[in-house]
């Protein structure tokens, strides 16, 4: 959508009455997620915690440190989305983490921000040009690409520069990240798919030294091979014995499912950090629970052998008559 079709939209909206103020949103991580759910219910926007990496976003610290900084026009101003996605201490893996982290904060902060943190009331405030800039319709950019090799071509149209010949082509921006762009180019009839590097970032390990800029990707996909249960193909087969661990896991997930609904993907690691500050005694507690679900697991494998060499000595009586 463009700046204007988007500012259209919002003619006629007023900023809701803020419920707090900065301050107390800022040290309150619980008044901060109701007041801006209240928020976003008013305005009638559509909200959601987004997921950066595997794991639920935190809104509240992203508010705290862009706030933090003067707010988000400052913060795309003085370029400082990387050191606000430093805090969050993504993987390496994440490497459009900056460019993510404005997107998010301009569609579910922006005009919370604008309330709370600049005290503003009445019409909607315009959003900064450079959100919605694009050079075309698709919203990608035009991108020019000359390439140098050492062999010779006689179809260049360009001369040849410093002894290698050149060609140029024209491409698309399809995304962005920290060390370059995603980019699709036209070459004749074929497009190529590539990633285009910064001048001063050398790409993959792996790669000879070379002019060239672009380099080729593709998608990885995981096979993950999920492990066949027992009980699907007989419901009377024992149901599998729990560790203490397991135990434990299912109890201080339930408690924390009740605290913190909005941050589930990261109870993995709160739940096995607690486990490790476990005293000896404490811990015993869970295992003793282990144990006897271990042998409850063995009693009733062992009558469930039985039952079935019961039956099958029956199913061969029956088929002997």
């Amino acid at each position: 959508m463009s700046a204007d079709g988007r500012c259209k939209s919002w003619n006629g909206k007023l900023y809701p009455a803020a419920l707090a103020s900065h301050d107390d949103v800022v040290k309150d991580h619980v008044l901060f997620w109701d007041a801006l759910r209240r928020f976003h219910f008013m305005m009638g926007t559509k909200f959601m915690v987004p997921v950066i990496g595997g794991k639920d976003l935190d809104l509240h610290v992203l508010y705290v440190e862009v706030t933090g900084k003067g707010g988000y026009e400052k913060v795309v101003a003085e370029k400082k989305w990387r050191e606000v996605s430093n805090v969050f201490r993504f993987s390496p893996t994440t490497t459009s983490a900056s460019f993510v982290l404005k997107k998010h904060y301009f569609s579910f902060l922006y005009h919370y921000e604008q309330v709370y943190f600049f005290k503003q009331h009445g019409p909607l405030s315009s959003p900064p040009a450079d959100v919605f800039s694009s050079p075309g319709s698709s919203g990608k950019h035009k991108l020019a690409i000359r390439e140098c090799s050492s062999a010779a071509k006689s179809n260049c149209p360009d001369p040849v520069v410093g002894g290698k010949s050149c060609f140029e082509a024209v491409g698309m921006i399809d995304g962005k990240f920290d060390c370059g762009y995603l980019v699709s180019v036209k070459l004749g009839s074929e497009i190529l798919k590539g990633v285009l590097y910064h001048p001063d970032h050398h790409g993959p390990a792996n790669l000879t030294t070379h002019s060239n800029a672009l380099v080729p990707y593709a998608r990885k996909t995981r096979h993950v091979r999920r492990r066949r249960s027992r009980r699907r193909g007989d419901p009377s087969y024992p149901k599998p014995n729990r560790s203490g661990y397991n135990f434990f896991f299912a109890e201080k997930h339930y408690k924390l499912k009740s605290l913190y609904p909005n941050r589930e993907r990261e109870f993995t690691k709160m739940i096995g950090e607690s486990w490790t500050k476990l005293g000896p005694e404490e811990r015993m507690v869970y295992q003793k629970i282990g144990q006897k679900d271990k042998e409850r697991y063995k009693r009733e494998l062992q009558e469930y052998r039985e039952r079935l060499k019961l039956r099958q000595s029956f199913d061969a009586e029956r088929a002997d008559h």
